[in-house]
This record gives C-alpha cells, sequence and structure tokens, in this order.
C-alpha cells in the first residue's frame, strides 16, 4: 500500500468532524570511512503516518493527534480510532482554526521518490582519491556521506492534497595529523558539484598550519567566524524567534513593557536573515507540514503555503516565527517556520580568504560545538571551539592555539558586526542532524568573548 493510498484510507475512516493525515516515506543511503579506508555502506527504509482527529465543542475544536511507524493496511483504523480517542480526551485547542482547503499536488499518484548507493556514484572515486593523498602525505581521514530522500503526503477532509519531495545530503570530513585535526563539511540535495579536491586540500592547509602551536589566555580577540560557524549561530538564533515565547516576554526578541521588538534595528551593519523555499540549492516543502502543535506550529496549518520571509532586513528584525493563531494574537503577519535559512551582507563581501589576507592580528576559526543557551532574555550562549583555532598575523595564519569555551549571544553579535563577507551555501556542525540548508558568510567580531581556555581537542 503506498502512501497516497494510506492517506485516502485514512480518511474515508475517519468518525472525526474533520481530519487530516500525514504520510511521510523516506529511504536513506550511506558512506562511512576511517583511517583512509571506506568501512560501511548500507540503505534503509522507513515510514510514518500521522492522523489528526478534530473534534467540534460548544467550546471549540478539540485535536488528537497520534504518529506511528511502519504502519500497514491493516492497522491504518487502529491508528485512526487511536487519534479520535485522544481527540476526545482533550480540551479545545488554543490554536484552532480553519482547515487549509486549496491545495492539488503535481504528482500525487506517483510512487514515492528514493534514494540509493547510486547517489553517491561521482562521490566514490573523488573518495579514493583523497585517500591516496591523505596516506601520501601522512594524514587519515575520517568522515561521512548520507543522503535521505523523503516524500510528504498531506490530505485533509476540507480536500487538500498536497506532495513534497525533499532530497537531504551532507558530507563531513575529519583530517588527522600531526597538526592536529580539522574538520570540513558540505551540505547537498545530491552529491553533484561536491569538490572533495578541494575540500580535503583546505584541511591539509590547516593540518599544516596546526603544526607550530601558540598558546593564547582567555579574552575578546578580533575573530573572524567562517559560514559553518555562523550558520550554528544565526540557526539557534532562528529556532529562538517563535512570536508567541517573545510577545509572552519570554525572549531576546519580548520588546520591554509587552510585545514583539519587530520594527526595531537589530544590526550594526545592513545584513539580511532569510528563508525562501524555492532559494537555490536550498530548496524545501513549499507548504507548512505540522505533525503536532507547539508554540511555533499548528496542527491546524498544515497546507499553508510557504513565501519568501525576510526574519532581518537590512540590519531591522521585520518578522517572527509565526502560526496563523500567534499571528492573530501579535497582530503580524502569520510567517511560519521555512526550512533553510541565509544570511546576506552588503554585496561585494570579501572571501574568507581576502578577509584573512586583511586581518592585523586575530583569531580564525573553524567550527563550533556543545553549544548550550544560558539566558534565554538575551539569547546568551555558551559552547566550545573544535577542530581548529588559528591565530593571523600580518595576513597570514602563523600557527594553531589552543581551544577556548565562548560566550555569546547571537543577536549582540550582530550588533558588533565589523564584515560581512561572501555568502555562500554551507553545513553548520552543531546542528547538521537538524538543519542543513544554510548559505552564510563569514563575518569578522572585533571582540569576540573567549571566556575560557578549553582542554578540548
Amino acid at each position: 500500500m503506498g502512501p497516497q493510498e494510506a492517506v485516502e484510507r485514512a480518511l474515508a475512516l475517519s468518525r472525526a468532524d474533520d481530519c487530516v493525515v500525514i504520510a511521510d516515506e523516506a529511504s536513506t543511503a550511506n558512506l562511512r570511512w576511517a583511517g583512509n579506508t571506506l568501512t560501511t555502506n548500507g540503505v534503509t527504509r522507513s515510514s510514518r503516518l500521522t492522523v489528526i482527529a478534530l473534534r467540534n465543542t460548544a467550546d471549540g475544536v478539540a485535536a488528537g493527534v497520534v504518529s506511528r511507524s511502519a504502519v500497514g493496511a491493516d492497522g491504518i483504523e487502529d491508528l485512526v480510532r487511536a487519534a479520535e480517542a485522544d481527540a476526545a480526551g482533550n480540551e479545545p485547542a488554543e490554536d484552532a482554526r480553519p482547515l487549509i482547503a486549496e491545495g492539488a499536488a503535481t504528482g500525487w499518484e506517483d510512487e514515492p521518490a528514493e534514494t540509493g548507493i547510486g547517489v553517491f556514484e561521482g562521490l566514490a572515486p573523488a573518495l579514493g582519491d583523497a585517500f591516496a593523498a591523505a596516506q601520501a602525505g601522512d594524514r587519515r581521514l575520517y568522515g561521512f556521506a548520507n543522503h535521505v530522500l523523503t516524500s510528504t503526503f498531506v490530505g485533509n477532509s476540507a480536500g487538500l492534497r498536497l506532495r513534497h519531495d525533499q532530497p537531504t545530503g551532507l558530507l563531513e570530513l575529519n583530517a588527522k595529523g600531526a597538526g592536529g585535526s580539522a574538520w570540513a563539511g558540505v551540505g547537498t540535495r545530491d552529491f553533484a558539484g561536491v569538490d572533495v579536491a578541494a575540500l580535503t586540500g583546505d584541511l591539509a592547509r590547516r593540518l599544516d598550519w596546526g603544526e607550530r602551536r601558540v598558546d593564547l589566555p582567555a579574552g575578546r580577540y578580533e575573530t573572524i567566524l567562517p559560514p559553518s560557524a555562523v550558520a550554528d549561530l544565526m540557526i539557534y538564533l532562528y529556532w529562538s524567534a517563535g512570536a508567541q515565547d517573545a510577545a509572552d516576554g519570554r525572549t531576546v526578541f519580548s520588546a520591554p513593557g509587552g510585545g514583539t521588538r519587530v520594527g526595531e534595528r537589530l544590526a550594526a551593519l545592513p545584513v539580511t536573515l532569510s528563508s525562501d523555499p524555492h532559494a537555490a540549492g536550498l530548496e524545501c516543502a513549499p507548504f507548512v507540514v505540522a505533525h503536532a502543535s507547539g508554540r511555533e506550529s499548528s496542527v491546524f496549518d498544515n497546507g499553508l503555503p510557504l513565501a519568501a520571509t525576510d526574519w532581518i532586513r537590512d540590519g531591522e528584525l521585520t518578522a517572527l516565527t509565526q502560526t496563523r493563531h500567534s499571528a492573530e494574537r501579535t497582530g503580524l503577519p502569520a510567517t511560519p517556520s521555512i526550512d533553510n535559512l541565509a544570511l546576506t551582507g552588503p554585496d561585494g563581501g570579501a572571501t574568507l580568504q581576502e578577509m584573512v589576507a586583511r586581518t592585523e592580528r586575530g583569531l580564525l576559526l573553524t567550527c563550533l560545538w556543545y553549544i548550550r543557551e544560558v539566558d534565554p532574555q538575551s539569547l546568551l550562549l555558551t559552547g566550545l571551539t573544535r577542530d581548529g583555532v588559528y591565530l593571523i598575523e600580518n595576513g597570514e595564519v602563523v600557527g594553531a592555539v589552543n581551544n577556548f569555551r565562548f560566550n555569546e549571544s547571537p543577536v549582540d553579535l550582530l550588533s558588533r558586526l565589523a564584515e560581512v563577507g561572501e555568502t555562500r551555501p554551507t553545513l553548520p556542525r552543531e546542528w547538521s542532524d537538524y538543519f542543513t540548508r544554510a548559505a552564510m558568510p563569514p563575518i569578522r567580531i572585533p571582540d569576540f568573548n573567549m571566556s575560557t581556555v578549553s582542554k578540548a581537542s
């Protein structure tokens, strides 16, 4: 039974006043390597069916949501009845809104999209060449490549039928040698155009830098953050930009005395933080897919069209993530979250190499990890540097320094931007399990807070 048939069958079996059904069909292919040798590869498949039963009451609409994996034809009715039982025991939902009725998918009847080991046809030979070069240079390469292709089908009792096929790929490489360790990663839809030689060449250069070690104390340093590190910080900012929490006075985006900070200037430079479901290379679902309701999502919004949205425009906060429910509370447009993120600065931004070349003295990071929130009111984060922190003097990298723990707020960093470089696709290191579609620039911060020295390697 295909996922489309599962959606139709669940809707036909429903006894609720209204019903929404989401079917997800996913296939995954992966490669792993260690010590310059491929170690494992494999392909897996999975499926999930979610039923959202809606019950009308005198006081509103109650929702019941049940989601299960690998539901066969004989298990659909039990799933539907479980969702209806859940709705029967729940109070009316605060976020209840009319179902989205408009929307018909092209290719609804087509088979779910599927990936396989063949997606690595061009990658595998390039890895073989990289392993040989690493062996010759007394370096060892570790890492993995992963590709997931998910077909999502959304239908409801109001007539909505939507489909989206989402490819999600990533490649992570870690090199080890006499100069310590270095990391590089890239997000991709299909691995076409992934330049393994360029990635491993950069890793080799960083290991060469690391052969000279310099110990530095904690303190504030002029620091260049590469796109990956910027992505990890901006994604956390994005995840924290819920309108309902801001309106309730819980976050850095809450205005003193009530309301939100929408309309306030946040950045020292005219940067724009945006999402667009149709962004080239970062394409994602162009409609809301909500398996559960929360403060930043609503099952009633399933199928709501998504459009290009500027969260920060020319340095000014212009939108927060909104459901239709929170939009009515805040008086702002409904702007649901979108599964990609880009930060751009003024045209003509410098490359990372150009930014290094005009640095008198400062630090160049590779990536951040173990990022945790310290204070939601300021969005103060703490975390560690990883896989290479380098000292720049007179425009050249002169060696690697020790790792640090940092304490910084991405919102405060925006107010202290000294330079924004050229935006390009990147892979966040910390959040790559959850968010891969990002395009970020390198940025220069004049006084990045390295709060303590870390013994982490």
